[in-house]
């Protein structure tokens, strides 16, 4: 049964992962599937393209997130180094220096990018071939699909749209039976829906189970730690803005959505928003709030994926905290009701938590009341 929420709105609605506000592929040197599998630094080409997508994808398979895998020397993709090298006990400079290296790859250099074939699935859809720009248009569509083959590959593998065209640049992705070349890392899950593709619900997983979900508003990272304090995973998010900033103090988790609506009340009266009347929009990965909603004993805040994964760690949110799809359903995974998720207002370390879970003082917490079905 799908819930209603008094949700975050992404500010920038139009961005979609058809084409977000990084989306458009820039100019650099050629890179190709073998320069990015023998990639390794030299001391010299810290910024090469090919040995970021190398160092990129490693980070996604270790679980510190970059975000979209692009090949681009930019911020999410320093601090993810810099979150590796505090972890294993490095210098945090955020270059990829030897000692990374070595720790990031203990075992030789395996390749990092793999062939693929695009299946029928993969192009059949349903796609949402133009996503409105704004909640009224969005409410007026059945599903919030994605918008052709090329972006549910991307993000099937955590990648830019123009990463996935420069490693395939004479290819149809919208043709099955079609070799690509895409990054090797966990899939996210995805199906067929009558209106939309949507997240495949998980079945019991025997994955790692989140105690502590962590969120560093200086910082723009979500990090998920066990009951040991170990930490599970690093995430680039967009958390909060300044009209509605993000909460602080420990809060649980009330619940985890998969595939959601998203639902507006016109008492938000949020500046972008101009009706005056309660809308809901369709599921899917470009609906507002992703394929995934973590619903937080914070009234109407939660953790959420995204329809503009480029845009991570970019740009505001109405007081939520957004994350990637693939991330956000990699840590609905990990997520239970009553994982502890605390915000914090100064950068904290990444690892491990200076306090062990079971001495910190927790706060009696009340859920708030659901909200009320029109």
């Amino acid at each position: 049964m799908l819930r209603r929420y008094a949700a975050t709105l992404v500010l920038s609605l139009a961005a979609s992962a058809a084409g977000g506000p990084h989306a458009t592929s820039r100019a650099g040197p050629p890179i190709t599937a073998a320069s990015i599998n023998e990639a390794a630094p030299n001391g010299a080409n810290d910024t090469d393209p090919s040995l970021i997508a190398k160092a990129e994808a490693l980070l996604d398979r270790a679980r510190f997130s970059s975000g979209a895998i692009d090949a681009l020397d930019g911020e999410n993709f320093r601090n993810a180094v810099r979150a590796f090298q505090e972890v294993n006990g490095l210098a945090v400079t955020g270059k990829m220096d030897a000692d990374t290296w070595n720790a990031l790859v203990p075992n030789g250099t395996a390749p990092v990018v793999k062939a693929y074939t695009i299946s029928d699935s993969d192009v059949a859809g349903p796609f949402t071939k133009v996503i409105p720009a704004n909640l009224e248009g969005m409410a007026r569509v059945p599903g919030l699909s994605y918008t052709s083959p090329l972006a549910e590959l991307a993000e099937k593998f955590h990648m830019a749209q123009s990463l996935l065209h420069r490693l395939n640049p004479r290819a149809d992705f919208a043709r099955p039976r079609t070799e690509i070349m895409v990054a090797d890392v966990p899939e996210i899950q995805v199906r067929p829906g009558r209106h939309s593709f949507e997240a495949v619900p998980p079945k019991d997983n025997g994955g790692p189970i989140a105690a502590v979900i962590v969120v560093d508003k200086p910082g723009r990272n979500v990090r998920a730690y066990d009951k040991d304090d170990k930490l599970l995973a690093f995430y680039p998010a967009t958390i909060g803005s300044e009209e509605k900033p993000a909460p602080s103090g420990l809060f649980k988790v009330r619940r985890v959505d998969w595939n959601p609506e998203y639902h507006y009340d016109p008492k938000f009266a949020w500046k972008e928003v101009k009706t005056k009347r309660k809308l809901t929009v369709q599921p899917g990965p470009n609906n507002p709030v992703g394929l995934v909603w973590i619903d937080l004993t914070a009234p109407s805040y939660g953790i959420h994926g995204t329809p503009a994964p480029e845009a991570i760690g970019h740009a505001e949110s109405h007081g939520c905290i957004r994350l990637t799809n693939w991330d956000a359903v990699d840590l609905a995974l990990m997520a239970r009701p009553n994982t502890v998720v605390r915000f914090d207002d100064q950068d904290s370390p990444v690892a491990p938590l200076s306090v062990p879970l079971s001495e910190r003082q927790r706060p009696e917490f009340k859920a708030p009341a659901p909200p009320k079905t029109p």
